[in-house]
């Protein structure tokens, strides 16, 4: 019987495409396999009907007569013959209708699942913002349609000390300059303030390293087309954020009339600025 645990189930909806049709392929043939074994076990005489040499051998015709019990095909070649034989294609059939409705099942929550394809900058950066600094990272939208009321939650998470004289990591919400736009059809330069309040007041890129440092983004808004929640997210490690420097402008010279766009190819890209600290 095929049985799967939730966390199984959704990692088959959650992996990628090859990842998934490798999976569904190999139980494919695993399954007709062991049910091809399980016919040549009944006897020579198990299966009646089209010579073993048009399928190189019996367990050639084993295996493709598993295949078409299966999937329920029967182009009438061969046939079970015995109570064996019939008792394994019984049990067979069942087998079969139950892994397609699975795989059936599966297909569909991966084709339904909203995701949304946000492309984020390949680094963060800690650069001028208002008159002291800010972390900032980018984000934009890949797809055409919009994603409404976009937040999002950022994390600081690093190894302190205990008070015991051992280690253990902490996390630390970052206060943002916006956490939340309405509307995202573009692109987001989302913004930590580093002032006196901030976990990272103070810090060098080396007390990141050393604290074995991370920033974690959760984003979480509504797809406009499918209306549902969609959720993202990602991270940036100590030596993922680029200190002084600041992203270059992903907006399109255009003339007045034209609609506002951005180049999503540029979303990465930064320029060094001078610090305004020390």
């Amino acid at each position: 019987m095929i049985r799967l645990s939730s966390v199984e189930a959704s990692s088959l909806v959650t992996i990628s495409w090859s990842g998934f049709l490798g999976i569904v392929g190999a139980s494919y043939i695993t399954l007709n396999f062991l049910f091809a074994v399980a016919y040549l076990a009944c006897g020579q005489q198990a299966l009646v009907g089209a010579d073993t040499a048009m399928f190189g051998g019996a367990f050639g015709r084993a295996f493709f007569f598993s295949i078409e019990t299966f999937a329920t095909i029967g182009y009438g070649q061969m046939a079970p013959n015995g109570v064996p034989a019939n008792l394994v294609v019984t049990v067979e059939a069942l087998v079969g209708l139950m892994y397609q409705a699975l795989a059936t099942g599966l297909l569909f929550a991966r084709f339904t699942r909203p995701t949304a394809a946000l492309l984020f900058s390949r680094n963060a950066v800690v650069g001028p913002y208002g008159t002291g600094e800010g972390l900032m990272f980018r984000l934009a939208n890949r797809r055409r349609n919009e994603i409404i009321e976009l937040e999002a939650q950022v994390l600081f998470s690093a190894m302190e000390a205990d008070g015991r004289g051992g280690l253990v990591r902490r996390y630390t919400p970052l206060t943002l300059e916006r956490n939340k736009v309405t509307f995202f059809p573009l692109s987001w330069t989302i913004v930590h303030p580093i002032d006196e309040a901030s976990p990272l007041a103070g810090r060098t890129p080396e007390d990141l390293e050393r604290a074995e440092a991370e920033i974690l983004v959760l984003l979480s808004g509504v797809d406009e087309a499918l209306e549902q929640t969609v959720h993202v997210r990602s991270s940036y490690r100590a030596n993922e954020i680029i200190w002084h420097a600041r992203f270059q402008s992903m907006f399109l010279q255009d003339d007045a009339k034209s609609r506002v766009a951005v180049d999503i190819s540029r979303v990465h890209e930064i320029e060094r600025v001078k610090s305004r600290i020390g």
